[in-house]
């Protein structure tokens, strides 16, 4: 993937110095294990521990000084927070010259938050265990970029792969900014939970498609995607399927817990954008099978 030369994008927010850490709680830390503890102990009392909860967190010391802590970070770290900031410009300029010339009005960039391990975002406290994640709340994407390495483990590398990521949540932005997330969480009210992962998997199936339209225009107009770049992307559309990932978990198929869609339904949807450089194609809750 071409990008070195890119635009870097001021919209990133490095919280990585942080560690991960909440305000005045080391994660890490044996203090924060017995707080934990505590808290669980009080609930099951039928006390309420969020008192205790702010306070911990609120307090100053040595653990709330390591929030600020000056970032340390590999070389391999720093280049791949620099290709993070090229792709997230790239996005900002696909969707706002897409939004200009379609009649959308001005596109509402909006801003990524790089970090290590865990991260408060108004979605609530999350674990990099999650993936990387946008928060509708706040209007932010969260990434920790040790998720690129697990992206290739699971047999997806390459730049590509990593760009159609980022493409991914930015696709969740776009439903956001378009009121398709608003709509859907109305509609799941009320819903047996299949019914929500079904629906939750039409939603996946979208932003896969819009990462899709994005890249699509970004190679028309900056002619980014070398050889061998589509192949990527669609591997890591591959790589990330429910079923794939249900599978080397080494647990049977279980097609009605399923929140983001099948691997060849992945794989389907992202390259529907790719190919037609059109939003309104990504339309994937009208088909009767995705």
């Amino acid at each position: 993937m071409r990008w070195q030369d890119g635009r870097r994008s001021s919209n990133v927010e490095d919280r990585r110095g942080g560690g991960g850490r909440r305000a005045g709680v080391a994660l890490g830390g044996g203090g924060a294990l017995v707080l934990l503890v505590v808290a669980i102990v009080m609930s099951l009392l039928g006390e309420d521990p969020s008192a205790l909860l702010d306070a911990a967190t609120s307090s100053s010391g040595p653990a709330a000084a390591e929030v600020g802590a000056e970032l340390a970070q590999s070389p391999e770290e720093a280049r791949a927070a620099d290709f993070v900031a090229v792709v997230l410009a790239d996005t900002e300029d696909t969707w706002g010259r897409y939004f200009t010339e379609h009649g959308s009005g001005t596109y509402p960039a909006p801003t990524l938050v790089l970090f290590r391990e865990s991260v408060e975002s108004a979605c609530g406290f999350q674990s990099s265990a999650v993936g990387p994640f946008y928060c509708p709340a706040d209007r932010k994407v969260y990434l920790d970029l040790a998720f690129f390495g697990e992206l290739e483990r699971l047999g997806a590398p390459g730049d590509f792969a990593q760009a159609y990521v980022i493409g991914h949540e930015i696709g969740h932005h776009l439903q956001t900014v378009l009121g398709v997330s608003q709509r859907l969480a109305q509609q799941k009210r009320g819903l047996p939970e299949a019914q929500r992962n079904a629906l939750s998997v039409r939603q996946e199936l979208q932003a896969d498609c819009f990462a899709g339209v994005w890249a699509h225009h970004a190679h028309a107009q900056r002619q980014i995607l070398e050889t061998g770049d589509v192949e990527e992307g669609l591997a890591a559309a591959a790589s990330i399927g429910d079923d794939t990932l249900q599978r080397r978990a080494g647990g049977r198929l279980t097609p009605e817990s399923w929140t983001h869609g099948s691997s060849a339904q992945r794989v389907r949807w992202f390259r529907v954008g790719l190919q037609s450089g059109d939003l309104a194609a990504c339309d994937t809750y009208s088909p009767a099978t995705l």
